[in-house]
């Protein structure tokens, strides 16, 4: 099962966004435009479904209703989330929505003005209900959060639990006792990735080191194995051995890896690891642009043998020089003063002409995500 349409309302940078997504979506803008935003609504449905999670804390962790809602909203002040989710023929099966306010007074806490879900485009929920209209609490928690509730949906639920969102930090596992007190929710940045790593099941993870590994001999010079190992503490670390002048080669354990080789190893493992929809922003960062030409493909590759879901984040034009990127598969977003305006490439205005004359979409869509005028930025220093 995977997203096919994306609509909302009010969300962050976007006053509306409405864009239809394959297997593949790769997200491009000029920076500050929304390309983490548009990710987050994901993030944002995970950490309501997942145990533990709901309404409340997935509002309380992004600082409030109020740093949701989009600035440009004018008249409507709720905040809109609408999901199409579709299976293997592309045919919708499913579409969850909710609409979100903040209470004007009192602990101003959100609530939802409405939450919908369809089945088969049969409308199966609809709140507020009667018993929302009895006790008003109700409608601070969706159904999508509680077991007793979401019976009739729970597929949604366990889909949006299940995603994904890993941007590796190389500074985490480099030093990680320079980065003491709780961690972000959800370990977004890698901090715990190394203990991810070794709390996977032994047969799986060796397979995944395996081919991790074979895909760094080719990419990192004299890199020729990969383990994962264990201190004298317990502490799981990853282990490299390099071809050197000495007959058994030099070992070297994380710390001493590139930010190159870590940020790969993170990508290697994320597209590796289930088949829940994943989140990728900048995948890019800190690769040699070789490399990066062949993530898309790389992607595409994995996606044949473990079907799921990639939404990419990017400023790559080495990335979208692949060409078996479609413009079907790029969305542009494109600021203005009132928000940001999401297309999907293959709807602007010349694109499909452009990439049909052999140009790349990387080529076709990324001058248009520059801001304007950029050399009077130097003259402004």
């Amino acid at each position: 099962m995977r997203v096919s349409r994306l609509r909302l309302k009010n969300w962050r940078n976007f006053r509306t966004v409405d864009v239809a997504l394959l297997d593949r979506a790769f997200i491009v803008g000029p920076n500050a435009s929304g390309k983490s935003n548009l990710l987050d609504v994901f993030k944002f449905l995970r950490d309501i479904a997942k145990p533990g999670g709901g309404l409340q804390t997935a509002v309380r962790d992004r600082g409030g209703a109020s740093k949701i809602r989009c600035l440009g909203a004018r008249q409507a002040p709720e905040i809109v989330i609408d999901v199409e989710l579709s299976n293997e023929s592309d045919k919708p099966i499913w579409r969850y929505e909710i609409a979100v306010k903040q209470e004007v007074r009192g602990r101003r806490q959100p609530y939802l003005l409405y939450e919908k879900v369809w089945n088969d485009s049969k409308l199966i929920i609809e709140r507020p209900e009667k018993a929302d209209g009895l006790d008003s609490l109700r409608l601070t928690q969706t159904y999508l959060e509680q077991i007793n509730s979401n019976s009739q949906f729970r597929e949604i639920a366990d889909f949006f639990a299940d995603v994904t969102y890993l941007h590796l930090v190389p500074q985490f596992l480099r030093h990680p006792a320079a980065y003491t007190g709780p961690g972000v929710p959800g370990d977004p940045f890698g901090r715990s990735f190394l203990e991810r790593v070794a709390k996977t099941p032994e047969r799986t993870r060796r397979s995944r080191l395996r081919k991790i590994e074979a895909a760094l001999q080719i990419a990192v010079p004299q890199l020729k194995a990969l383990i994962d190992t264990v201190d004298e503490t317990g502490v799981p670390h990853l282990e490299a051995t390099y071809e050197h002048w000495r007959a058994h080669g030099a070992k070297q354990r994380e710390d001493q890896f590139s930010d190159g080789t870590l940020r790969l190893i993170g990508l290697l493992w994320s597209l590796l690891d289930g088949e829940s929809l994943l989140l990728l922003e900048e995948p890019e960062l800190s690769l040699n642009g070789e490399i990066v030409q062949r993530i898309p493909n790389l992607m595409h590759k994995i996606q044949q043998k473990r079907p799921r879901q990639l939404l990419v984040s990017t400023h790559s034009g080495d990335l979208l020089l692949d060409p078996g990127i479609a413009p079907e598969e790029v969305v542009c977003l494109t600021p203005d003063k009132d928000g940001t305006n999401a297309l999907v490439a293959a709807d602007v205005p010349g694109v499909v002409d452009m990439v049909g004359a052999g140009m790349s979409v990387g080529e076709a869509v990324l001058p248009r995500a520059a801001p304007k005028q950029l050399d009077l930025m130097v003259n402004r220093v």
